[in-house]
Protein backbone atom coordinates (compact mmCIF):
# COMPACT_ATOMS: atom_id res chain seq x y z
CA UNK A 1 0.00 0.00 0.00
CA UNK A 2 1.53 3.45 -0.99
CA UNK A 3 1.65 6.14 1.57
CA UNK A 4 2.12 10.10 1.74
CA UNK A 5 4.38 11.25 3.86
CA UNK A 6 5.06 14.79 4.26
CA UNK A 7 8.51 16.12 5.01
CA UNK A 8 8.70 19.54 7.02
CA UNK A 9 11.61 21.51 6.26
CA UNK A 10 12.16 23.69 9.13
CA UNK A 11 14.19 26.53 8.44
CA UNK A 12 12.67 30.05 7.32
CA UNK A 13 15.41 30.99 4.89
CA UNK A 14 14.65 30.38 1.58
CA UNK A 15 17.64 28.31 0.15
CA UNK A 16 18.21 26.12 3.45
CA UNK A 17 20.26 22.97 4.02
CA UNK A 18 17.23 21.64 6.03
CA UNK A 19 14.46 22.01 2.73
CA UNK A 20 17.98 19.78 1.14
CA UNK A 21 17.58 17.19 3.36
CA UNK A 22 13.79 16.93 2.93
CA UNK A 23 14.63 16.18 -0.99
CA UNK A 24 17.14 13.66 -0.18
CA UNK A 25 14.66 11.93 2.56
CA UNK A 26 11.60 12.75 -0.15
CA UNK A 27 13.88 10.65 -2.89
CA UNK A 28 14.84 7.64 -0.26
CA UNK A 29 11.30 7.31 0.60
CA UNK A 30 10.08 7.78 -3.32
CA UNK A 31 12.53 4.72 -3.79
CA UNK A 32 10.27 2.72 -1.35
CA UNK A 33 7.31 3.48 -3.19
CA UNK A 34 5.80 6.60 -1.31
CA UNK A 35 3.89 9.79 -2.29
CA UNK A 36 5.83 12.66 -0.64
CA UNK A 37 5.08 16.33 -0.15
CA UNK A 38 7.83 19.01 1.19
CA UNK A 39 6.68 22.04 3.31
CA UNK A 40 9.32 24.22 3.02
CA UNK A 41 9.00 27.27 5.66
CA UNK A 42 10.87 29.57 3.79
CA UNK A 43 9.07 29.30 0.99
CA UNK A 44 6.00 28.59 2.37
CA UNK A 45 5.78 31.33 5.26
CA UNK A 46 3.50 31.70 8.44
CA UNK A 47 2.67 34.52 9.87
CA UNK A 48 3.27 34.83 13.74
CA UNK A 49 -0.08 32.53 15.28
CA UNK A 50 -2.16 34.29 16.34
CA UNK A 51 -2.20 36.57 13.47
CA UNK A 52 -4.52 35.80 10.91
CA UNK A 53 -3.25 34.39 7.58
CA UNK A 54 -3.77 36.97 5.00
CA UNK A 55 -1.80 35.44 2.26
CA UNK A 56 -3.56 31.74 2.71
CA UNK A 57 -0.48 29.94 3.38
CA UNK A 58 -1.94 27.67 6.10
CA UNK A 59 -5.19 25.99 4.27
CA UNK A 60 -2.49 24.81 2.35
CA UNK A 61 -0.37 23.20 4.37
CA UNK A 62 -2.41 22.23 6.49
CA UNK A 63 -4.52 20.28 3.57
CA UNK A 64 -0.71 18.64 3.34
CA UNK A 65 -0.47 17.49 6.46
CA UNK A 66 -4.25 16.60 6.72
CA UNK A 67 -4.05 14.02 3.56
CA UNK A 68 0.01 12.92 4.83
CA UNK A 69 0.16 9.44 6.52
CA UNK A 70 2.83 10.05 8.48
CA UNK A 71 5.56 13.07 8.76
CA UNK A 72 9.36 14.29 9.14
CA UNK A 73 9.90 16.81 10.99
CA UNK A 74 13.40 18.10 9.99
CA UNK A 75 14.57 20.95 12.57
CA UNK A 76 18.04 23.20 12.27
CA UNK A 77 20.30 23.83 14.84
CA UNK A 78 19.98 27.42 15.59
CA UNK A 79 21.60 28.47 19.10
CA UNK A 80 20.86 25.01 20.35
CA UNK A 81 17.30 25.64 19.51
CA UNK A 82 14.52 24.34 17.40
CA UNK A 83 13.73 27.18 14.62
CA UNK A 84 11.03 29.42 15.53
CA UNK A 85 9.28 28.70 11.89
CA UNK A 86 8.96 25.05 13.06
CA UNK A 87 7.79 26.19 16.05
CA UNK A 88 5.36 28.49 15.12
CA UNK A 89 3.77 25.88 12.53
CA UNK A 90 2.99 23.59 15.61
CA UNK A 91 0.99 26.36 16.83
CA UNK A 92 -1.13 26.13 13.77
CA UNK A 93 -1.43 22.57 13.41
CA UNK A 94 -4.06 20.61 15.59
CA UNK A 95 -5.61 17.21 16.03
CA UNK A 96 -6.71 17.36 12.47
CA UNK A 97 -3.49 17.15 11.11
CA UNK A 98 -1.19 14.96 13.17
CA UNK A 99 -3.21 13.61 15.88
CA UNK A 100 -1.81 9.79 16.56
CA UNK A 101 0.45 10.09 13.58
CA UNK A 102 4.13 8.74 13.46
CA UNK A 103 6.66 11.21 12.94
CA UNK A 104 10.25 11.46 12.70
CA UNK A 105 12.30 14.14 13.89
CA UNK A 106 15.31 14.82 12.02
CA UNK A 107 17.94 17.52 13.36
CA UNK A 108 20.35 19.62 11.11
CA UNK A 109 23.64 21.11 11.75
CA UNK A 110 26.37 22.85 10.12
CA UNK A 111 28.75 21.40 13.16
CA UNK A 112 28.37 18.46 15.81
CA UNK A 113 25.47 19.43 16.77
CA UNK A 114 21.65 18.79 16.32
CA UNK A 115 20.42 17.08 19.02
CA UNK A 116 19.10 19.85 21.16
CA UNK A 117 15.94 20.84 18.92
CA UNK A 118 14.82 17.27 18.88
CA UNK A 119 14.86 17.14 22.68
CA UNK A 120 13.20 20.76 22.91
CA UNK A 121 10.59 19.38 20.36
CA UNK A 122 10.10 16.24 22.34
CA UNK A 123 9.45 18.61 25.29
CA UNK A 124 6.44 20.74 23.81
CA UNK A 125 5.62 20.34 20.12
CA UNK A 126 3.12 17.43 20.53
CA UNK A 127 1.03 18.11 23.76
CA UNK A 128 -2.13 19.46 21.66
CA UNK A 129 -1.76 18.28 18.24
CA UNK A 130 -0.71 14.71 19.61
CA UNK A 131 1.46 13.79 17.26
CA UNK A 132 3.67 10.70 17.97
CA UNK A 133 7.13 11.40 17.58
CA UNK A 134 9.33 8.09 17.07
CA UNK A 135 12.01 6.59 19.31
CA UNK A 136 14.45 6.95 16.76
CA UNK A 137 15.69 10.27 15.25
CA UNK A 138 18.04 11.04 12.49
CA UNK A 139 20.42 13.62 13.09
CA UNK A 140 22.58 15.08 9.96
CA UNK A 141 26.12 16.43 11.21
CA UNK A 142 28.19 18.37 9.13
CA UNK A 143 25.28 19.18 6.83
CA UNK A 144 26.77 20.86 4.12
CA UNK A 145 29.31 18.06 3.22
CA UNK A 146 26.58 15.28 3.36
CA UNK A 147 23.53 14.29 1.66
CA UNK A 148 24.61 17.11 -1.60
CA UNK A 149 23.66 15.19 -5.15
CA UNK A 150 25.49 12.37 -6.52
CA UNK A 151 27.56 9.66 -5.24
CA UNK A 152 28.58 9.75 -1.24
CA UNK A 153 31.61 12.27 -1.01
CA UNK A 154 32.79 10.74 2.21
CA UNK A 155 32.92 7.90 4.70
CA UNK A 156 30.61 9.72 6.92
CA UNK A 157 28.31 10.89 3.79
CA UNK A 158 27.99 6.84 3.00
CA UNK A 159 27.07 6.16 6.81
CA UNK A 160 24.41 9.08 7.04
CA UNK A 161 22.84 7.77 3.66
CA UNK A 162 22.36 4.15 4.81
CA UNK A 163 21.21 5.73 8.40
CA UNK A 164 18.07 7.96 6.65
CA UNK A 165 17.77 4.79 4.13
CA UNK A 166 17.38 2.76 6.94
CA UNK A 167 15.28 5.07 9.26
CA UNK A 168 12.73 5.92 6.49
CA UNK A 169 12.23 2.69 6.20
CA UNK A 170 11.10 2.48 9.98
CA UNK A 171 9.31 5.18 9.57
CA UNK A 172 7.33 3.29 7.02
CA UNK A 173 6.70 0.44 9.73
CA UNK A 174 5.35 2.66 12.05
CA UNK A 175 3.20 4.45 9.61
CA UNK A 176 1.24 1.15 9.02
CA UNK A 177 0.89 -0.07 12.44
CA UNK A 178 -0.29 3.27 13.49
CA UNK A 179 -2.86 3.99 10.50
CA UNK A 180 -6.09 3.40 12.13
CA UNK A 181 -5.81 5.40 14.97
CA UNK A 182 -5.40 8.59 13.61
CA UNK A 183 -9.41 7.94 12.18
CA UNK A 184 -10.55 6.36 15.60
CA UNK A 185 -8.84 9.20 18.00
CA UNK A 186 -8.17 12.47 16.22
CA UNK A 187 -11.22 13.99 17.97
CA UNK A 188 -12.00 13.00 21.63
CA UNK A 189 -14.68 13.99 24.11
CA UNK A 190 -14.69 17.78 24.39
CA UNK A 191 -13.25 17.66 27.77
CA UNK A 192 -10.32 15.80 26.91
CA UNK A 193 -9.32 18.30 23.72
CA UNK A 194 -5.88 19.65 25.19
CA UNK A 195 -3.06 17.87 26.89
CA UNK A 196 -2.86 17.75 30.66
Amino acid sequence: MSRHIALIAGSSQQSSQSAKVAHWLAASLQRQSCETSVIELGQQTLPLWPEADSKGVWPEISATLRSADALVVISPEWHGMASPALKNLFMYAGRAELAHKPALLVGVSGGQGGSYPLAELRASSYKNCRVCYLPEHLIVRNVEQVMNPGEPASEDDQRIRARADWAMGLLLDYTNALAPLHERHRSPPADWMNGM
